[in-house]
């Protein structure tokens, strides 16, 4: 058998802009997400507090690759999985129950994905092309 030899360097400049910009476009990606579903007018809408100051992202564990977009009030579970009530749609025109569904199963599942890769290639410095 042949001895080869390699050498192998590392652009350590490069792989700090890559791992920055994996964290950015995540946060980026939310951020977007957080704002599209507003933007749809699909969470059930009263006085605001559901769709303006409930919904927030956990960024607690961004470094490892997941942030979370959530509802933190005691009745959005409830609305959320009772998609039969009639809901006011006086001020979100297609408020309705199960509202994140078209990004998790619908014709947006493949959203996120494509977000997060236009804002990691936004971010990497040039890097990823």
């Amino acid at each position: 058998m042949d001895n080869f030899k390699v050498s192998i360097k590392m652009n350590e400049s490069n792989i700090k802009k890559l791992s920055y910009a994996q964290t950015k476009a995540l946060l980026m990606t939310a951020e977007q997400m957080r704002a599209e579903i507003i933007d749809e007018q699909v969470i059930p809408f009263q006085t605001g507090n559901l769709q303006n100051v409930a919904t927030d992202i956990d960024k607690k564990n961004t470094k490892k690759g997941l942030v979370t977009i959530y509802h933190n009030t005691p009745y959005a579970r409830r609305l959320y999985f009772h998609p039969e009530y009639n809901f006011d749609q006086t001020f979100n025109r297609y408020a309705k129950g199960q509202w994140w569904e078209e990004w998790l199963r619908g014709s947006n599942k493949d959203r996120p994905m494509k977000l997060y890769k236009k804002f990691y290639k936004s971010t990497s410095g040039g890097v990823v092309k």
